[in-house]
């Protein structure tokens, strides 16, 4: 019984993986997707709007299907839930700007330094101890997207500023979703992510407004929605058939499908600075993840 046990520990874990992986290709299909609209002259506005009335649809539908009750919508942490949709949407409009400029694998490179900014912020906004290790890996991660956005040299964007952004708000969206996680229902929290999203974005929809020129655009605007939606839905369940522990090294899986794609459809390589830094960002993040496994197993948490 005990080997038969550790078999569905397993499958549970490699599902949970598979759905890792999955999650983070829908995430690259929909920013390789914006990056071609939006270089085609479809504002950022415009498609962020259709990214998040899509999974606000799909969200009244899957918590809706028991009835339209407030009871089914309501939230005890009503101020934390909308605060964390903010920060999410604005992550979301941010990320659209930049990928008008940046390349698919700078973008993500610097995406990738949020992980990082949680553990900074973990210490004043949780009340968690971070030891030297973790600030050496902290600071670490900093000189890494310094090498990427290289801010005095002349290849520096401006836009690799709004990335910087993006990965600070996509911090604090995470340390909310830690902090609401066990208390508010993923399917309420995607419900408000969704209605934040579509009312605030709407005024700017209208005002910059293109309709699409042809049945691809339309399609891929549509589908943005979706993919956004059940990335996050595959994101979610994953956690709950393995530990944020196992799933963490797979994420880095979201730089290599754009990686990919930036050059399938763009020609874009990364230049060896890009690389450069990509690489320290992620080794401090496996840094910090390491130590946390360890603060784990020492606590008896592992």
């Amino acid at each position: 019984m005990a080997g038969l046990s550790a078999q569905v520990r397993q499958d549970r874990a490699e599902l949970g993986i598979v759905m890792m992986l999955v999650a983070y290709l829908l995430f690259a299909t929909l920013d390789t997707s914006v990056k071609w609209l939006v270089v085609g002259g479809v504002h950022a506005f415009q498609l962020a709007f259709f990214r998040y009335v899509g999974h606000f649809a799909i969200s009244l539908i899957m918590i809706g299907g028991g009835g339209l009750s407030w009871s089914r919508f309501g939230s005890g942490q009503i101020g934390l839930v909308i605060l964390r949709a903010v920060f999410l949407v604005g992550s979301t409009v941010l990320n659209f700007v930049a990928l008008n400029y940046l390349t698919l694998t700078v973008t993500s490179a610097i995406l990738f330094s949020a992980p990082i900014i949680v553990c900074a912020l973990s210490m004043p906004l949780l009340g968690e101890r971070v030891g030297p290790w973790r600030w050496f890996a902290i600071l670490m991660g900093f000189a890494g997207v310094m090498v990427i956005i290289r801010p005095f040299g002349e290849a520096f964007h401006p836009a690799a500023l709004l990335s910087v952004v993006n990965a600070i708000m996509m911090a604090l969206y995470s340390i909310l979703t830690r902090r609401l996680a066990g208390q508010i229902a993923a399917q309420t929290m995607q419900l408000y992510a969704g209605a934040v999203g579509t009312l605030a974005l709407l005024p700017f929809a209208i005002m910059t407004w293109r309709t699409p020129q042809t049945g691809l655009e339309w399609g891929l605007m549509i589908a943005l929605g979706f993919w956004g939606w059940l990335g996050h839905e595959l994101l979610t369940r994953a956690h709950g058939f393995a530990p944020a522990g196992t799933l963490m090294p797979y994420t880095y899986s979201f730089m290599i499908y754009l990686t990919i794609s930036g050059y399938a459809v763009f020609g874009n390589l990364p230049d060896r600075w890009t690389v450069i830094g990509a690489a320290i960002v992620v080794v401090s993040g496996l840094l910090i993840w390491w130590r946390e496994k360890r603060m784990e197993v020492r606590h008896g948490r592992g």
